[in-house]
């Protein structure tokens, strides 16, 4: 790009090029920004002038970056961040009249009641924020999400969480199994080898061959349980075990919030398995930020009014 060029640049522009070439759609783009999709196409008609560059073709039934485009990606991510960490720290975050937008990655297995007290608390304490949860579903490149400013906090658990990032623990806490009550384990317990030969359901993978924390440790004692189901949503799975003879193992703040729905129990495994132990992430980028030192803080007094009587 000539120096010429670039100084026909605006973050208007670069906010334009960052959401339609992340977003892969027009459409998509104006719904995020909250603009008019006329106003988005007049954008990267100009940017396409700018840059030389057509940014978006078509391939398949489907738009994708052009080579070039997908270089512009990571730099068009650290200039919005820097621009807007400039403004933050310049200013105080004043949660009552702030018009910010978050966006939170969580797991979907951690306790029920948490993430609704989140959005009750930010309600309450910054009525003008926005709020975005995105699922951190297996394969999520989360590091990368943090890096480029695309989530402010991620929430899940890690036997030891990436030693890259900050974190924040919120939560440890007991591994149980979760069983329908007309599981034979249920009358009669079972032993070790019974529980590991029992049909497991278990989450989908982050990524191919990688394990959970429970199966790491199993794997480390010689042990290998029979995972028969994998389901990509936790939430679905108290209501496959509550209708079969699956066992779910888990911390048990998330089991007990089923057992008053459905058919389920609570026993414990026959053998004591590590607690699980549950952060808070975020990127250096995003550490001196008022705005994300107040969610993190509010996520963080979350957790211990839920969990703290509770948790080791």
């Amino acid at each position: 790009m000539e120096t010429a060029a670039w100084l026909d640049l605006d973050l208007h522009l670069i906010r334009v090029l960052h959401a339609v070439l992340t977003e892969g759609s027009v459409s998509r783009a104006a719904l995020r920004l909250g603009m008019h999709q006329p106003a988005v196409s007049a954008a990267l008609r100009r940017l396409r002038a700018i840059t030389g560059d057509p940014l978006l073709v078509r391939a398949g039934g489907r738009m994708v970056p052009t080579a070039n485009a997908q270089r512009m990606i990571g730099p068009a991510s650290a200039i919005l961040a820097n621009a807007q960490a400039m403004v933050q720290q310049a200013q105080p975050f004043d949660p009552a009249h702030a018009r910010h937008a978050f966006t939170i990655a969580a797991s979907d297995y951690l306790d029920p009641r948490f993430l609704p007290q989140v959005v009750a608390r930010l309600k309450a304490e910054a009525p003008l924020v926005q709020l975005t949860i995105q699922p951190l579903h297996p394969g999520a490149d989360y590091r990368r999400w943090l890096a480029e400013g695309e989530v402010d906090v991620v929430i899940g658990n890690w036997p030891g969480p990436p030693g890259d990032l900050h974190q924040g623990r919120l939560l440890s806490d007991e591994v149980v199994c979760l069983v329908a009550r007309h599981h034979p384990a249920v009358r009669r317990g079972w032993t070790l080898q019974e529980w590991l030969q029992a049909e497991h359901v278990a989450p989908t993978p982050f990524g191919p061959g990688l394990r959970g924390a429970i199966d790491d440790y199993l794997n480390q004692q010689g042990w290998q349980r029979n995972i028969v189901v994998r389901c990509p949503s936790f939430g679905m799975i108290p209501a496959m075990v509550s209708q079969t003879l699956l066992v779910l193992t888990t911390g048990r703040r998330y089991c007990e919030a089923f057992t008053a729905q459905l058919p389920l129990a609570v026993l414990p495994p026959p053998v004591p398995l590590p607690r699980l132990q549950y952060y808070q992430l975020w990127h250096e980028r995003a550490h001196g930020s008022r705005s994300g030192q107040w969610l993190r803080a509010l996520i963080r007094d979350v957790a211990a009014r839920l969990w703290q009587p509770a948790a080791a």
